[in-house]
């Protein structure tokens, strides 16, 4: 029983899709129609397409753009030919990718794409990123977004926005994961990414220009039980440069409230960081950012105050594993050493998670000051967040209470 359940995992599944797809939007004498053509690897000679869905036995395809275009009001979708995951290059397949693989690439892309100044490492697992960071060189960056969370990047997607070069390769060779995404490959570093037999190894070229890619819209369709569909344009956000922002501020009662503080420019970048990164996390979200690397993600959870607490203990949970693998290279719910797990507990509780300094990211505003009330309790020293909610001057309050600034992004960035 225990070999079938297994065995389920390397079932390729031949689905049945068209080779071809059309979505038309007509309204009244006017029509426009979007093209797509299905897509598939030639891998051992065979020509395959992906390998099932997000469950084996669910048949799946990918199509990818290739004609038409599509304009409602001021918006238009984005033009046929600029391809990122929909037509990936495979250097390296092993298993060929599954749905669950070409989405986590997707998604690792609709992040990274707001993080071109620098080398930056999206690490995406389940369709959310486990990991992010920006450095001044590729290795740190992967290092900086792997130890961010190394349980949750263990058969992940990881993307980066620079050539691998061979150490890279060395670092990201030396644990397991599902996919690689690069715009290329220095000589030496495809041979070391090799031992991982199994490992997709994809290059997307138009990774370079993914900056280009900021602002454009495609349609996202979202299919309901009974066959229905729901159509929206994808979301865009508004907010990525520090003009972009505001400091909290709002009226009650016929008070006015303001925050003290101005954020540092530290604090702005922190801010600035978290909510790009917010923008491919499920709502309801909350992460704490510092020094442009993600150190706690809470997400996908029905209150708000609850994501803050889920990312608050996560950055905890995975500060102590980080200390602990650097120490003793174990996991901590593996170390047996009671008197070495008292002491990485105590470094923990000392720099609270990591958490001291941090910027705190919210998706949506806080509907009470409960939920800012746990970041400030752990020490941040900034919060980013839509502002509107009727209780502002609540939130606004708890932070000039403890000498923490608070900005508005003016703009809910939820995802479903």
């Amino acid at each position: 029983m225990a070999e079938d359940l297994k065995s389920m995992y390397k079932t390729i599944v031949q689905d049945h899709f068209p080779p071809k797809m059309e979505i038309a939007f007509v309204d009244e004498d006017k029509r426009q129609t979007l093209f797509y053509e299905r897509v598939s690897w030639t891998i051992d000679g065979v020509a395959k397409g992906l390998r099932y869905g997000e469950n084996p036995g669910q048949e799946a395809a990918l199509f990818k753009l290739v004609n038409g275009n599509l304009i409602l009001g001021e918006s238009q979708t984005i033009q046929p030919g600029q391809y990122l995951a929909s037509d990936v290059e495979l250097l390296q397949s092993g298993k060929h990718p599954g749905k669950t693989n070409l989405t986590d690439a997707d998604n690792s892309l609709n992040i990274l794409r707001y993080f071109t100044d620098k080398p930056a490492v999206v690490i995406v697992k389940h369709n959310n990123p486990c990991g992010v960071a920006r450095s001044d060189s590729l290795e740190e960056a992967y290092n900086k977004a792997y130890m961010a969370d190394r349980i949750a990047a263990f058969g992940g997607c990881i993307a980066v926005n620079r050539a691998i070069d061979k150490v890279t390769a060395e670092a990201i060779s030396s644990q397991y994961a599902e996919v690689v995404v690069a715009p290329d490959f220095e000589e030496g570093a495809m041979d070391i990414l090799a031992r991982r037999k199994n490992l997709r190894v994809v290059r997307i070229g138009n990774i370079q220009r993914l900056q280009d890619f900021v602002g454009q819209r495609v349609v996202d369709f979202k299919s309901l039980i009974d066959g229905g569909i729901v159509a929206q344009w994808s979301f865009v956000p508004e907010t990525r440069a520090k003009a972009d922002l505001r400091l909290a501020e709002c009226e009650y009662k016929g008070n006015i409230y303001k925050i003290n503080r101005e954020p540092t420019a530290q604090e702005y970048e922190d801010m600035l960081f978290g909510w790009l990164v917010e923008s491919g996390i499920t709502s309801n979200s909350v992460i704490y950012v510092r020094d442009e690397v993600t150190v706690g993600i809470g997400t996908g959870e029905q209150d708000r105050v609850g994501v803050a607490e889920i990312a608050r203990d996560k950055a905890y949970r995975k500060l102590a594993d980080r200390y602990c693998f650097e120490a003793c290279e174990t996991s901590y719910n593996d170390l047996a050493d009671a008197d070495r797990k008292a002491e990485i507990d105590k470094r923990v509780a000392e720099e609270k998670g990591g958490l001291i300094g941090a910027a705190m990211v919210s998706d949506a505003f806080f509907p009470f000051r409960d939920g800012v009330d746990v970041g400030i309790q752990e020490g941040i020293s900034a919060v980013i967040h839509p502002g509107g909610s009727g209780n502002d001057y609540q939130a606004i309050e708890a932070c000039n209470e403890a000498d923490v600034t608070m900005v508005y992004t003016g703009q809910r960035s939820f995802r479903h």
